[in-house]
This record gives C-alpha cells, sequence and structure tokens, in this order.
C-alpha cells in the first residue's frame, strides 16, 4: 500500500509536469506571432503598391479651361419679335336682297380682282318691282301736266273776273300733290333699281376669296341694314399690300421709347421681316401704328407694320419673324451663346480672375448677331470669359487657362 507520504510526492511531481508544458507552449505561440508580424513588415515594404504611396501624396492637375476677352464690334441696336399677318381688308360677302342664287362665277381661293362678279340672285321680281314704279312716275307725271294746265286756266278766269281766288288756291294745292307724286315715283324707282343692281355681287376689292358657302339653287336671306338674319356666301380678304402684328413686351417698350425721340418721323421706320426656317430677313416693311396702351392682363403693347405682297406669298394667319433698328452702332460685346449659362429668370457667364479662380457674373443679354449672343450689361471688356471646359469651372473653385479666340459666324443672326 502506497502511504499518504508517497501519493502526495506523485501529485507534485505531475503538477510541475504541467507548467513545465504550459510554459512551452505559450512561448511557441509568442514565437509565431512575431514571425507573422515580420512578414507583414516585410510585405509592406517590398510589395509593388509600397513604392507608389508617396505619389499618392502629391496634389492633382488643376482643370484647364479655354478663355476669351469678349468680341467687340460696332452694331446697331436691334428688337426682335414673332408676329401674325392679317389682311387690311377683310369682308363676309352677304346678299342685301333676298331671291334665288343663280350663278357662282369664280373658283374658290382665286384672285378676285375689285369689280369682278362674283354672285347673281334672280332678279325677275326687282325687274317687276322697277317696272311698276316707272309706270307710277308715268301716272303721276300725267296728273302733273293737268294740274299745270288747270292752274293756268285758273289764273286766267281770275284775271278776267270769271273765276274765284278760291279756285286758283285750289289749282295751286292740285298741282303740288301732282309734283309731290312724281318725286314719290322717282324715289320708287330708285330703290326698285337699288335692289335690282344689287342682284349681282362684285368683289368690293382686289383679293383672295375662299370657298362658297352657298350653292346655286338655294334660297338665300338678304338685308341692307343687317337687321335681320343675313346669309353668309363667302369671305374675302385682301393680300398687298398686308399687315403684320406683334406685340410689345413692357421691357422691350421702354428700350424702344428711350430711342424713339431720336428717330426721324415719330415711331414710323422700317423693320425686317424673316419668313419661316429662312435664317435671313428677305423682307421689308413699314413700322406705322404702335397702340396708345399697354395691356394690363399680358403686360405687351400692340403695334404693327405694313409689308407689300406684290407676289401674293404672304397670307393672312401667317406667322414672321420682325426685327426692328432702334439705335444707331455702338460698341457691343458679344460672346458664343454657348457660354451664357440660364441663371433661373436670369443669365450668368463664367469669368477666371487673376489668380486663377472662377468668378460668376450676372449679364442682361440681347439677340443673336452673327452666331454670337449680344451682350447687354454686366461684362467688361477685359473679362476673361471661359468659352469651352464649362463643366470643369464651378464657382470659387481653381483652375487652369488656355487662351482661346471669340469668331463671328457671320450672316447666322
Amino acid at each position: 500500500m502506497l502511504t499518504r507520504t508517497e501519493l502526495m510526492s506523485d501529485e507534485r511531481a505531475e503538477s510541475n509536469g504541467r507548467r513545465t508544458n504550459g510554459r512551452a507552449s505559450a512561448k511557441l505561440w509568442v514565437a509565431a506571432g512575431l514571425a507573422g508580424i515580420g512578414l507583414v513588415a516585410a510585405w509592406l515594404k517590398y510589395s509593388p503598391g509600397a513604392h507608389g504611396s508617396s505619389a499618392d501624396t502629391r496634389p492633382a492637375a488643376l482643370p484647364q479651361v479655354v478663355v476669351s476677352k469678349p468680341l467687340v464690334q460696332d452694331l446697331d441696336t436691334r428688337l426682335g419679335f414673332l408676329g401674325q399677318f392679317s389682311a387690311i381688308s377683310q369682308v363676309e360677302l352677304r346678299a342685301q336682297v333676298g331671291g334665288t342664287l343663280t350663278g357662282i362665277f369664280f373658283k374658290d381661293g382665286d384672285i378676285a380682282p375689285k369689280g369682278d362678279l362674283l354672285f347673281t340672285i334672280d332678279p325677275r321680281p326687282y325687274e317687276i318691282t322697277l317696272a311698276e314704279a316707272t309706270a307710277q312716275l308715268d301716272v303721276a307725271s300725267a296728273r302733273l301736266e293737268l294740274a299745270d294746265r288747270q292752274l293756268d286756266r285758273a289764273k286766267d278766269l281770275e284775271q278776267s273776273n270769271a273765276g274765284s281766288v278760291e279756285n286758283v288756291d285750289q289749282r295751286i294745292s292740285d298741282q303740288r300733290a301732282a309734283r309731290a307724286a312724281v318725286e314719290d315715283a322717282k324715289a320708287r324707282i330708285r330703290d326698285a333699281q337699288f335692289d335690282l343692281d344689287h342682284c349681282r355681287i362684285a368683289a368690293p376689292f382686289t383679293g383672295r376669296i375662299g370657298t362658297h358657302l352657298v350653292s346655286v339653287g338655294n334660297l338665300i336671306a338678304g338685308s341692307r341694314t343687317a337687321t335681320s338674319p343675313t346669309t353668309l356666301l363667302a369671305t374675302l380678304v385682301s393680300l398687298d399690300p398686308i399687315y403684320l402684328d406683334f406685340d410689345m413686351s413692357e421691357s422691350d417698350f421702354l428700350t424702344y421709347s428711350k430711342y424713339r425721340e431720336h428717330l426721324k418721323g415719330g415711331h414710323i421706320q422700317k423693320v425686317e421681316v424673316g419668313l419661316g426656317d429662312d435664317k435671313q430677313y428677305t423682307r421689308n416693311g413699314v413700322f406705322d401704328f404702335l397702340d396708345n396702351v399697354l395691356d394690363r392682363s399680358s403686360g405687351t403693347i400692340h403695334a404693327r407694320a405694313t409689308v407689300a405682297n406684290s407676289n401674293l406669298v404672304l397670307t393672312p394667319g401667317q406667322f414672321a419673324r420682325v426685327r426692328l433698328v432702334v439705335a444707331p452702332p455702338s460698341p457691343t460685346l458679344l460672346v458664343p451663346d454657348t457660354a451664357v449659362l440660364p441663371d433661373q429668370s436670369q443669365h450668368m457667364v463664367m469669368t477666371v480672375s487673376a489668380d486663377g479662380t472662377v468668378a460668376p457674373k450676372r449679364v442682361e443679354v440681347g439677340e443673336i448677331r452673327d452666331g454670337l449672343r449680344v451682350i447687354r450689361s454686366g461684362l467688361a471688356p477685359s473679362d476673361r470669359v471661359i468659352v469651352d471646359g464649362l463643366l470643369h469651372a464651378a464657382p470659387g473653385t481653381k483652375v487652369a487657362t488656355q487662351d482661346g479666340t471669340i469668331r463671328s459666324a457671320g450672316g447666322q443672326d
């Protein structure tokens, strides 16, 4: 049997063995960790990316833009509008007498010269009325002739004391009544002749006629004073010359008024007219009417020009561009239209200061002249405007500049 002393000795030996093994394991783990740290350090030191880390810390290159001073040219001040043509004379052809339509003497859309016959109405009822009035005139004339003779006899009898003064007065009255009857008959003849003449409807002026709205054989209604419903037969509009109506905004009106006192002949002056997609203004007109009030609802004032139309190309209702010169040539700044940025209801251009900082400037723009945008105010001739590279030019940032040149593309107004 083992004694208590022996058992205790065995337990001490086993415990000392476990402690020795634990220290050995800890040392192995420490050594492995140190080796791993060394490997990581070596990889960071000798890897290819380790050599480029110093290059990433260098400052990035500045974005490059093209700048140029505004182009300065002597240009006149112009105002542009969109207008619409309208006929100087326009009439609805309606009959002044009623009856059956018997003839149409035009083709729809033809040019009808002044005085040309367009429609005819059955004249027979009015010929009968005229014949009756003529017969009444003959009767009245015969009665007047008889009254004149009776008056002469009554006067002769009075002078020979064979007749009375009362009889002479009666004959004078009969004569006046007969004369009035003659005048009434003549008026009836004129009235009947008026109706008969208006059975033929002619063109009141030279113009283009529309489609006929009533066919031959229809019974049409007529009225001299349009107090009763009448039948619309067709419409006729004049073409040469022709009106060009347009509206000025309040700001354009103020600009025009600013220079108006220097114009000769008040507001009467020439305008240039461009049609459709034509880039050039190929026609001229005369600006001869400006309304006397501004429309409160739209803030515009109505204006009108008269344009010659000898070849009858212009048609009422057609749209056209109007250009009005209001001031003589003066130095004007021009920049590319792409260099002008919209800023809500205003416009802005980007400039570069002496230290390379992008500085925005609000400008007032005008029309396109020779492919370039007119700058009315907000920009100086010495400003360096960014004409290319606007995507890289944020306000307040630094940029690298390259000098450019603004050139006009003639004929692209």
